[in-house]
């Protein structure tokens, strides 16, 4: 409870602490001054809008900024209407300044609509990943992409977490065993195993990568970790996580796999098939960073023969997925909609971080947010997407 009234009181603070009546000024680059027109791509959360008064991540909330930005001249259109040529949001597009979308919900920022998005300045996301967005369309056509980061973060790493432990431990089929009245623990028992002792790598080993192997710690397990640089010697010794330079080379030593790579050209479809050959027989995946890392129907048919022990993460391609996505359906999975990083906190964290970035915006301060916010500043993208 404390974190949770410590993110409301950010909020709170971060709502009232500026002059919300400063005139708009010019920016840097093509910004005009007076009002702007800003359209929110988020789920509708429909009656569950109502039982929780931070619930801002949602159409019927819009971040919380509804009030502000009408107070201040905007326009605010909010829909989750999204995919499509007769959608809502193609019907904005052309003349919005700022869109705002999120990755749970994710509006899809394509060369196609920035051609058309003649006015678009900015394209915030609400949590981390960007890659909703075609960032070189994005680069090239001169807009600001930005995102706020580590606002899930903790929120991200738990989930992950979680999700190892429920599939060592082989939870769901226990589970499902007391909703149909069944008592069988020796369904349960033959494939459930301890974390301590095993051999957990991430791919990638950012803000995310770095807290689920400081929270791994406590379990004793082996930690192995992928990514472009290593981590700062200290914090690697404190942790007692190794560097694997070669990814290949990793991953048969792990008995535990979690993706925290984002999804560049680079890593879309980096676990196919000879990928997942190359892991050991029997392993569990965790992936909380993006669906299209995997190869769909190469992780589909890994599960079914037994090659992965479990498969268990939040994302997928597309979102929403569509009933007849094939991870559905595969065996000893423990696959959710993408809900990881929009717990409450998280929405209070990045609701805050929206909205400073809209006050320096109108501000003619772009060039001001928290510099590790940007994905696309002056045509050059950040060097994860590169």
């Amino acid at each position: 409870m404390a974190v949770r009234r410590a993110s409301v009181s950010a909020f709170r603070a971060l709502t009232s602490s500026r002059n919300l009546n400063s005139s708009i000024l010019t920016r840097d680059l093509h910004a005009s001054p007076g009002s702007k027109k800003i359209v929110g791509v988020f789920y509708r959360a429909n009656e569950y809008a109502e039982k929780n008064p931070n619930f801002l991540g949602c159409v019927e909330r819009a971040l919380g900024l509804r009030e502000w930005l009408e107070s201040q001249g905007h326009q605010y259109i909010i829909t989750d209407d999204k995919d499509g040529p007769n959608c809502e949001l193609e019907k904005h597009i052309p003349d919005a300044h700022v869109l705002i979308t999120t990755p749970f919900h994710p509006a899809y920022v394509t060369e196609e609509r920035i051609k058309k998005a003649k006015n678009l300045e900015l394209v915030l996301t609400a949590g981390i990943g960007s890659d909703h967005v075609d960032l070189k369309a994005a680069a090239a056509g001169g807009l600001t992409v930005a995102e706020v980061t580590g606002s899930n973060v903790v929120s991200v790493a738990e989930d992950e977490l979680m999700r190892i432990l429920i599939l060592v431990r082989n939870f769901l089929p226990g589970y499902q065993q007391v909703v149909r009245g069944e008592w069988d623990v020796a369904a349960i028992a033959y494939r459930a195993y301890d974390l301590e002792g095993k051999t957990v790598g991430t791919v990638g080993c950012g803000r995310i990568g770095r807290l689920l192997l400081q929270r791994l710690k406590p379990f004793n397990c082996n930690l192995l970790y992928h990514d472009r640089v290593k981590m700062d010697p200290e914090l690697e010794n404190q942790i007692g996580a190794k560097f694997e330079d070669d990814l290949d080379a990793m991953l048969p030593k792990c008995d535990i796999i979690v993706i925290n790579t984002p999804l560049t050209e680079k890593t879309k479809g980096m676990f196919d098939k000879d990928r997942i050959a190359k892991c050991k027989k029997g392993v569990y995946i965790v992936n909380n960073a993006r669906g299209a890392i995997m190869d769909t129907q190469a992780v589909v048919d890994a599960c079914n023969s037994g090659h992965i022990a479990g498969y268990s993460g939040d994302v997928w391609y597309p979102q929403p997925a569509p009933k007849d996505h094939p991870w559905r359906y595969m065996p000893n999975h423990a696959m959710t909609p993408h809900i990881s990083g929009t717990t409450i906190d998280a929405q209070l964290r990045y609701a805050a971080g929206v909205k400073d970035m809209l006050e320096r915006y109108f501000k003619g301060e772009e060039w001001e947010f928290p510099p590790e916010n940007y994905i696309v500043k002056k045509g050059e993208l950040a060097p994860q997407y590169r």
